[in-house]
C-alpha cells in the first residue's frame, strides 16, 4: 500500500512506512479550503488546512511525498490515517509519478476534502484566509505553523514546483503574523 502526503503527512508522518518517495500526481491544485476543527484549530475558531480540487489543466501538479506501508502494518496506519483525516476527508486513488526515476508511475491512496463534507470551507480571498490563519490555534498547535512548515517543506522536496496558492499564503501571514511584526522592532 502506497499513501501520498500533500499537507502535513509531509513533515508528520506520524505512522509506519518502508520507503519514502518524492513525487507528484496530476490534474490538482493545493489549496486551503478546507476547515481545521480538529488539528490546526477547533469548533469555535477553525484554522484552514490544504485540500485538492480538480484543475482544469491535466497537466497541473501537485508535489508531495509517496509513503509505502508494509503489507503487516496496513490495518494499524489505516486505523490512524483514517483518524487522523476524520475531519471531512475521503479515499481516494490517484497515480503517482516519482521523482526517481528508478520507478515507474503507480497507483496510491490519498486523502482529499470533498466540497461536500461538513468542514468544507471554499475558496477565499488570500488575506481573509492568511487573517484566519494566523489567528487560528489546536490540539497539533498553530495554524500559521502548519503554513511555514508545508512552505518550507515544499521548498526543500520541489525547489522548482510552481505552488502560486501556498506562497501567497505564506507571503500573507508572515505579513500580519504578530510575533515576526515583534522580531522586526
Amino acid at each position: 500500500m502506497w499513501v501520498f502526503g500533500y499537507g502535513s503527512l509531509i513533515w508528520k508522518a506520524d505512522f509506519k512506512y518502508e520507503t519514502k518517495l518524492v513525487g507528484y500526481i496530476l490534474g490538482y491544485k493545493r489549496r486551503f479550503y478546507q476547515h481545521s476543527v480538529d488539528h490546526r484549530g477547533v469548533p469555535e475558531k477553525p484554522g484552514r488546512v490544504v485540500t485538492l480540487i480538480p484543475s482544469k489543466f491535466p497537466n497541473s501538479t501537485v508535489w508531495g511525498v509517496a509513503y509505502r506501508i508494509r503489507a503487516e502494518d496496513i490495518d494499524e496506519v489505516t486505523k490512524h490515517l483514517d483518524f487522523r483525516e476524520k475531519n471531512g476527508y475521503s479515499k481516494k486513488t490517484v497515480t503517482f509519478h516519482p521523482n526517481n526515476s528508478e520507478y515507474l508511475p503507480f497507483p496510491l491512496t490519498l486523502y482529499v476534502a470533498v466540497e461536500e463534507n461538513e468542514s468544507y470551507a471554499g475558496p477565499a480571498a488570500i488575506e481573509d484566509i492568511a487573517q484566519q490563519v494566523v489567528t487560528s490555534f489546536g490540539p497539533s498547535g498553530s495554524n500559521k505553523e502548519y503554513v511555514y512548515n508545508l512552505a518550507e517543506a515544499m521548498r526543500q522536496l520541489a525547489p522548482n514546483a510552481e505552488d502560486e496558492h501556498l506562497f501567497a499564503l505564506e507571503k500573507a501571514v508572515k505579513e500580519i503574523d504578530p510575533d515576526l511584526k515583534n522580531l522586526k522592532k
